[in-house]
């Protein structure tokens, strides 16, 4: 039998190492959906419950195996609902291919059924490249170039295969005017360092302060070693961007934490206190977080010259990768031998994880939230790999969660979309399936769309060597970050009409689908919850009901922020006083002296 356009499809995605696809059926890909079954399911179609989780379960597979991952959808509907996940990876510099179906080039023109302009569509969400195909002599340097830009720019692609085209007889590109070939599979990194006299210069900066920050990203994570090093010379402290929260274990005392309105207090104190900044793999885009404009001096090392220098005003901009320049830069810093800085760092660092500890403990109705991650980080396995939503939950990931060993973790960082954390899960056990997931999830972000990928897990969980998948909803029948933002930022009190979701068993619905299932009102009960759903020889999950009342009070809150929020509470919620004391018992444990 000849060979199809669509046949030639999956030949070379297997040729480039694609072993599965995260995909959703439709008639704009017929000839495809038929291909996967004259291939024997190789690459495996993997079946999601809506495109939009196929783009999230590809953007889940890429961030945790660093490889390309794959999607695909139908023309039309299918193609507008990657949209999302496919932008989450635009924002997060994630590599991503979108094959996408589209109707028969005799109809197009013809306001046929499902008929989109695809291009116009996808142009700016695959603005690195996004191509149409026609002939089927366009198909190799296509599809090629799609998986070697997205690879090379961290960035989505899309490919666009007519219906048609789909089932045509295969006919590869010739030495002929018009025909452009391709070549073989693979695409080798070369090592970028910059120039040794502005290595030198930045080294100077560096050298010639007191008090050194370094902010880390997602973009330093192949160079946990190095930034280890650079910090051990010049006593610095080491603050994380969300996306980087897995670069460096948080067992190292110097490690303030996460960054930000979601961070911790020492690491709002370092870069209040800190006279230089070193910037590494990171685009944190909240100025205000950051030391004031005129305080440090500051360097940043980038590999994308697009986004270098535009956070921060740095003296020095080092674009290369975050290895080998620092690598490059350790060989011109001088070690500071007064650690005082240092040890202000590590006291503050000691006295914030004893409040997090005191924090997560205290009394609530009828589970406190922040215990729930608490009791989570004092037994997730070292290899384990972490998938957080957002949403108030994400609070208690970036704040409490300990990440060491080989620990992983990520979330939609810079599009802050609600829905991933379980099809990133998802991702993630496909990328390894010989290791334990867990998703920490919002109930608002679990009956988005979360519910739906259970049955997604319920189906595949068999493949995975280490079965392990534990979905962790915490259950407050609240939109819990924007009740928090509307009363914090606006001066409003909760409107329960947006803000209430219905209340539903999500440990009932995951029985049904032979989960290992618990439900916890005691937070007695959280430990050994944990220990059962990651002892568990199948996937699980908890249903934890928390108190939507316990307030994620940012590292820096100051008192007139409190106040305000405190007076737009007393104006209109129904549990106001409760509300009241539970955020200032929780404020409280920040200036108690330790238990």
């Amino acid at each position: 039998m000849s060979e199809t356009v669509a046949d030639s499809v999956l030949r070379r995605l297997r040729e480039w190492g694609v072993r599965q696809v995260f995909a959703y059926p439709g008639d704009g890909i017929n000839g495809l959906v038929a291909a996967f079954d004259t291939a024997g399911n190789d690459p495996r179609f993997v079946q999601s419950r809506h495109e939009e989780m196929s783009a999230f379960q590809a953007v889940g597979y890429a961030k945790f195996s660093g490889d390309v991952g794959v999607c695909m959808a139908t023309s039309g509907p299918g193609a507008v609902h990657l949209l999302n996940g496919l932008y989450d990876a635009k924002l997060d510099h994630v590599p991503v291919v979108a094959i996408v179906g589209q109707t028969a080039r005799s109809a197009m023109g013809g306001t046929f059924q499902q008929e989109i302009d695809l291009q116009a569509l996808y142009k700016d969400v695959a603005s690195e490249y996004v191509v149409e195909v026609n002939v089927s002599e366009q198909l190799p340097n296509a599809l090629d170039r799609a998986i070697r830009i997205a690879k090379a720019r961290r960035a989505p692609t899309a490919v666009i295969i007519p219906s048609d085209v789909q089932e045509e007889e295969y006919s590869p590109p010739r030495h002929e005017f018009k025909h452009v070939p391709s070549s073989d599979t693979g695409l080798s990194h070369s090592v970028s360092i910059p120039p040794e006299d502005e290595v030198a210069r930045a080294a100077d900066v560096i050298n010639a302060g007191e008090r050194l920050a370094i902010l880390v990203g997602q973009g330093a994570r192949n160079a946990a070693e190095e930034v280890r090093q650079v910090a051990d010379i010049t006593g610095a402290g080491v603050a994380k961007a969300l996306l980087g929260m897995d670069v460096l274990p948080d067992d190292l005392e110097y490690v303030t934490g996460a960054i930000g309105l979601l961070g911790t207090r020492p690491s709002y104190e370092l870069m209040r206190d800190c006279d230089t900044l070193l910037i590494v793999g990171s685009s944190f885009p909240y100025v205000q977080f950051l030391p004031e404009l005129d305080q440090a001096r500051a360097v940043e090392i980038d590999i994308d010259p697009a986004q270098i220098g535009m956070r921060y005003p740095t003296e020095v901009n080092l674009v290369g990768e975050a290895k080998g320049t620092l690598r490059a830069l350790l060989a011109h810093l001088d070690r500071k031998d007064d650690r005082g800085w240092r040890e202000s760092i590590e006291s503050t660092v000691a006295s914030w994880r004893e409040t997090m500890t005191q924090q997560a403990m205290l009394d609530a109705d009828p589970v406190n939230p922040m215990r729930v991650v608490h009791e989570l980080s004092q037994r997730v396995p070292a290899d384990a790999m972490i998938t957080a939503d957002s949403g108030s939950s994400t609070n208690w990931y970036a704040r409490l969660l300990r990440f060491h060993g080989r620990m992983r973790g990520s979330l939609s960082g810079t599009l802050a979309t609600m829905g991933p954390a379980v099809p990133y899960a998802i991702g993630a056990k496909f990328a390894h399936p010989d290791r334990p997931a867990i998703a920490l999830v919002g109930d608002g972000a679990m009956q988005m769309n979360g519910m739906a990928e259970l049955i997604t897990i319920a189906r595949y969980w068999r493949l995975w060597q280490d079965p392990r998948l534990v979905v962790c909803v915490f259950h407050n029948n609240d939109l819990n970050q924007v009740t928090w933002e509307l009363r914090a930022m606006g001066g409003a009190p909760k409107f329960e009409q947006s803000q209430d979701i219905p209340d539903v068993s999500y440990a009932e619905f995951a029985e049904q689908l032979r989960f290992t299932s618990l439900s916890i009102e005691d937070p007695a009960e959280l430990g050994d919850a944990w220990d059962t759903a990651l002892a568990a020889p199948r996937p699980a999950l908890l249903d934890v009901r928390c108190d939507p009342e316990v307030p994620p009070i940012p590292p820096h809150a100051t008192f007139e922020q409190i106040k305000s929020t405190t007076e737009a509470v007393l104006r209109g919620e129904p549990n106001a006083w409760r509300m009241v004391t539970q955020g200032l018992k929780t404020k409280a444990q920040e200036f108690l002296p330790s238990r």
